[in-house]
């Protein structure tokens, strides 16, 4: 049985896809099967990677294609279904459906049959909420939420514990908070500093060591690189590589 992991937070610009794309290539480099799914249309995840494509995720919604048609290798382990702006028309038909239950099972119903076939699946969300992301939510079982170091993204971060309180858990719903993330961090800026001092009082244990700020990690996708591609040695790499190992020693 794979693992479903969400990452979300519904903020832009806290390093939700770098860490999606890293921490997916991380897990691959360490001999972990791992699929990538992108639920946002703006399709972050194809561009970063440099990967094409002929089947999006929105083909696998509307039924038009089945999930392996849509499955393309990004490196080797790491396999995305990848997104771009179709996926409007998807949610489109989301909404006409006008049933919430079904529209929370249909990306899981869209998946099934593909848990024997990784050891990790993980979904990069749209930074907005909507009917897909719901969807998604009844997808995956834990949510990671990077957090950059301002208030706003802290505000996000609140919004996404509060949606996962405000589904109220239905039948086959079992996202639950379990990492935040602290992205875009320098230790000489004492708002950084303050602000991280609040996201481990509040959230303790679920707060990992944060992703430094790195010139690297911002030039490796105009690249199509991840940061272990690009730049192996650097900071970037290194907070990385521990999310990975935070991750993999969970289980």
């Amino acid at each position: 049985m794979s693992k479903h992991i969400g990452v979300l937070n519904y903020k832009g610009g806290t390093g939700k896809t770098t860490t999606v794309v890293n921490l997916a290539a991380g897990l691959a480099l360490r001999g972990m099967r791992v699929l990538c799914v992108d639920l946002d249309p703006q399709g972050s995840l194809a561009t970063c990677l440099g990967v094409r494509y002929s089947h999006s995720l929105a083909h696998l919604l509307l039924g038009q294609a089945e999930s392996r048609a849509c499955i393309v290798q990004a490196r080797d382990n790491f396999d995305l279904i990848a997104s771009d702006g179709s996926l409007l028309q998807a949610e489109g038909k989301m909404w006409r459906l006008n049933d919430n239950r079904m529209v929370r099972q249909m990306l899981v119903n869209r998946m099934r049959g593909l848990d024997d076939e990784y050891d990790y699946v993980i979904l990069d969300f749209s930074p907005s909420a909507s009917l897909l992301s719901e969807s998604g939510l009844g997808y995956v079982r834990d949510l990671i939420v990077p957090v950059s170091m301002g208030y706003m993204a802290m505000v996000g971060a609140r919004q996404v514990i509060q949606a996962l309180k405000d589904i109220g858990r239905p039948p086959n719903h079992r996202a639950r908070l379990y990492l935040i993330v602290p992205t875009l961090y320098s230790a000489r800026v004492r708002q950084d500093r303050e602000v991280l001092q609040i996201l481990r009082r509040h959230f303790a244990e679920k707060v990992t060591e944060p992703i430094r700020k790195n010139v690297k990690l911002t030039e490796a996708p105009s690249h199509r690189m991840t940061i272990y591609e690009y730049s192996s040695r650097s900071g970037a790499a290194a907070d990385y590589k521990r999310l990975v190992e935070r991750v993999l020693s969970d289980g």
